[in-house]
């Protein structure tokens, strides 16, 4: 049976806070998205910019947690060492 080994526990835990940081990258390009289409939908009705500008920053706070969450889970990994 191997022996629980301190330092590679540590290193894969340092690998998944990586993996898991990568999250970032969904929610910026959807929330890129929802602000060209955005500037598309004033440029077409600028009488409706209040309703856009409020649908669009509640789309992107809800696309924005998928992203917190994998900082959450990154940071958990590097500084709870309950392993």
């Amino acid at each position: 049976m191997a022996e629980f080994n301190e330092f590679f526990a540590q290193g894969m835990a340092f690998l998944g806070a990586g993996i898991a940081v990568l999250t970032g990258f969904g929610p910026g390009i959807g929330q890129g998205y929802a602000a060209g289409k955005a500037v598309e939908a004033l440029g077409r009705q600028p009488e409706a910019g209040s309703k856009i500008q409020s649908l669009m920053i509640t789309g992107q706070a809800i696309a924005e947690t998928t992203g917190l969450y994998g900082l959450l889970v990154a940071i958990f990994l590097i500084f709870v060492n309950g392993l």
